[in-house]
């Protein structure tokens, strides 16, 4: 797993050749052209940043997984779905919602419909995580790829042990996070259009 920086590993890329242009468009005395470049730079850094988080204690709290605002509470065959869309303003970083043992973890390609709409959820690209919190209860996590996001990034690999508020992934440019837990095992404390960051809001509480 990456270790804790100021920005993303994956951002260094899009920091760097941001970088370069504008740079070259300073050298060329390009002025229009080397401030978009310079706003640009920081925008990249911006959307990159990996903010050191704080979970909060005890066993049966289930924490956000990523940052944005909740778009959708549902039911859907026993378990209850809380979705999350993230603009490209809000953090891309995901988090670990309940510590526990990775089950599974499986990758799924498909279409890049916007990530706020309902169908993105069963036809985009995406990542499933599955993770057993050690007393029966399971917890997916579910990162989509939106219609600018074409890149999921997942850390965690089938039997790793995930520690509660630890960084799970991210996804590139704008998408969406949705996290089932199983329905009646538990008290969802926010509502739809509520905004959360991930590894420090307080989703819910096991019963």
């Amino acid at each position: 797993m990456p270790r804790e920086r100021l920005v993303t590993q994956e951002g260094y890329p899009f920091i760097v050749i941001s970088a370069a242009v504008c740079l070259f468009t300073v050298i060329a005395a390009w002025t229009v052209l080397a401030a978009i470049f310079v706003f640009l730079t920081l925008f990249v850094c911006f959307f990159f940043r990996n903010p050191k988080r704080e979970a909060p204690h005890g066993d049966h709290i289930i924490i956000a997984p990523a940052d944005g605002r909740i778009i959708a509470i549902e039911s859907a065959g026993g378990e209850t779905k809380v979705s999350t869309f993230m603009s490209v303003f809000n953090c891309h970083v995901n988090r670990v919602p309940v510590s526990g043992r990775v089950e599974d973890v499986n990758y799924r390609p498909g279409k890049f419909f916007v990530a706020s709409l309902d169908k993105a959820s069963e036809h985009n690209e995406r990542n499933t995580i599955v993770i057993n919190d050690g007393s029966g209860r399971r917890v997916r996590v579910v990162q989509i790829a939106g219609v600018v996001a074409r890149r999921i990034i997942c850390y965690l690999q089938n039997g790793f042990e995930a520690g509660k508020g630890s960084r799970l992934g991210l996804i590139r440019f704008g998408s969406r996070v949705d996290i089932f837990l199983p329905s009646g095992r538990f008290d969802l404390l926010m509502k739809k259009g509520d905004r959360v960051r991930a590894g420090e809001t307080v989703l819910g509480r096991w019963r």
